[in-house]
Parts: structure tokens; C-alpha cells; sequence
């Protein structure tokens, strides 16, 4: 069957008239005629009496226009969904996200991709570490990812969110907490809480870094692969910490978050893609993303 004649066929139906019909379809009447002939023909089956002044639905023709309108519905629903998935409005899109992005940016996404594409189905995967994400990334086990400051990847495009000031993690009863900003140089004396070494994080290179300005090594380091554990073992008084400052949207009783005043040692958030990315939804939401950050 033409999905024209059939769309033809239920004009004619539910007008009873063949004219009506020409005049909805603004096609002529001929036209019309032609293509229920040949819908019959197809069919074997008479679905139409015609008289002078009146058409009618056969039997055949009575079963056929309930499925008709089905089969033009789907078809219609079908234009529509693929007209969407084209325009980025519809499709699955998987993302991953570093620790503290996960407390701050991920909540944001999220609803901001459902409010503006809503036939989006988002897989949000948080409290990940940077080369974890980007394994993921070009596993193609994920479509978007926000880690920071990697090494430049051939199959992959970066793009800058911002940039990050890293601050002090403390026992709330550490002596420091009791001040509005903290020297760095005056932890040196306390253990580390980081994230893991060995290239299996790049925030650990940055604590280090920051320490390093401040004039002193860290004298131990506790490695912890989570962001929330992380702050857990803050909490629970087995050092302090240095992690970019959204983290102070991860609220839990035990930790202060101060600013550091002798060092300005930051961290970029980046946004990376494949570089040969194609679906327009996983484009679509890294345009909200890069919006979102720079409001």
C-alpha cells in the first residue's frame, strides 16, 4: 500500500465524498478517484460504494480505516521523532563527571537538559576521576564528560568551563577553622587527604603543586579515590585536604571550608568530547553545558 492513498482513502471516508476530499487534499477530484482504484487493486478488496450522491464504507473498508488511522499516526509520530533526534531535541546522551563537579555542576545540567530537551534521555554518571572519564570517553561508554586539566587527545576536543581556585578542607576543629582564610604554609605540619597519584588523578599534581609554593612537601598523604570520601575522612579528623572551591556545596557536619590567603593555585574544569561526534543531541547538550557554566 501508498502511504498517499491510504492517507487519501481516510480524506474520502471520513468526508463521504470524493470532492471534499479533492478539497482537503488540494488535489483534483480525478486524482482522487485514481488513487482509491489503486489502493483496491492492492488491496484485492472493494473498500468503497460509490453512488451519485453519496460514498459509503464497505465491510473491507470499515476494518481498514480503523487501522489506517493507526498506521498514519505512527508514521506521523515517527516523522516527529526523527525530526527531533536530527535537530538534537531527542536522543540518549551518558555523562560523566569529576567529584566536585558531581555536587555542583551536575545538578544544574540536569535540569536545565530537561527543561530545554525534554525528549533528551540524560545518563548522569558522578564522583569519577579524570582518566577514568576519559577511558569512558573514548570506550565510547560515554558521550560528554567534565574532568580537569588533561593532556591534550588526538580524538578528542576540549573546551575550557572555567577556572577553579582550590581551598583548605579542615576538621572543624582544627585551629585554622577558627579563621576567615587560612595560610597553606601553616598546614605543613598536617597530614594530606588527596586524591590518588600515579596518573590515576590529576588534582594530585595540583595539591602538591600548591604545597610546594606554600615551601613545604606534605609529610603524609592519605590517597582517596572519591570526592565525598575524601571529605568523610576530613570529617573524621585524618587531615586536611585542598580541593577546588565548588566542593563547599557538599555540606557535612565535622568539615570548615576557608579560603587559602598566601597561594592562588587553580585548577581548570574542562568539557571534552570525541572528535568525531556526531549526534546532534550529545552537541545539544554541550551547548547548554558551556551556557550554563558561564552564567
Amino acid at each position: 500500500m501508498d502511504l498517499r492513498d491510504l492517507r487519501t482513502f481516510v480524506a474520502v471516508a471520513e468526508r463521504a465524498s470524493f470532492s471534499r476530499a479533492a478539497e482537503q487534499l488540494r488535489i483534483a477530484q480525478p486524482a482522487v478517484s485514481q488513487q482509491i482504484k489503486r489502493l483496491e487493486r492492492d488491496l484485492g478488496a472493494s473498500v468503497l460504494r460509490r453512488s451519485t450522491r453519496h460514498v459509503e464504507l464497505t465491510p473491507a473498508g470499515e476494518q481498514l480505516l480503523g487501522r489506517a488511522r493507526i498506521i498514519l499516526a505512527e508514521v506521523a509520530r515517527a516523522e516527529d521523532e526523527v525530526r527531533l533526534v536530527e535537530a538534537g531535541a531527542s536522543g540518549r546522551v551518558s555523562m560523566g563527571f569529576v567529584g566536585t563537579a558531581t555536587y555542583d555542576l551536575l545538578p544544574k545540567v540536569s535540569r536545565q537538559v530537561r527543561a530545554e530537551l525534554p525528549n533528551v534521555a540524560l545518563e548522569l554518571h558522578g564522583e569519577q576521576l579524570t582518566p577514568a572519564l576519559i577511558d569512558g570517553l573514548l570506550g565510547r561508554e560515554l558521550d560528554l564528560v567534565v574532568g580537569r586539566d588533561p593532556e591534550p587527545h588526538p580524538d578528542l576536543v576540549a573546551r575550557s568551563l572555567r577556572s577553579e581556585r582550590l581551598i583548605a578542607v579542615l576538621p572543624a576543629d582544627h585551629p585554622a577553622a577558627a579563621r576567615k582564610t587560612v595560610r597553606l604554609s601553616a598546614l605543613r605540619d598536617s597530614a594530606f587527604v588527596t586524591h590518588p597519584s600515579r596518573h590515576r588523578s590529576v588534582m594530585y599534581s595540583a595539591v602538591l603543586a600548591a604545597c610546594q609554593s606554600a615551601g613545604f612537601t606534605p609529610r603524609e598523604v592519605v590517597e582517596v579515590g572519591e570526592t565525598a570520601t575524601l571529605v568523610a575522612f576530613v570529617a573524621a579528623g585524618i587531615g586536611v585536604a585542598l580541593l577546588p572551591a565548588p566542593v563547599a556545596s557538599l555540606t557535612l557536619d565535622g568539615v570548615a571550608y576557608r579560603p587559602l590567603s598566601d597561594v592562588d593555585q587553580r585548577t581548570e574544569l574542562i568539557l571534552l568530547t570525541r572528535r568525531d561526534e556526531t549526534s546532534s543531541a550529545v552537541h545539544a547538550v554541550r551547548s547548554l553545558i558551556g551556557s550554563e557554566t558561564g552564567r
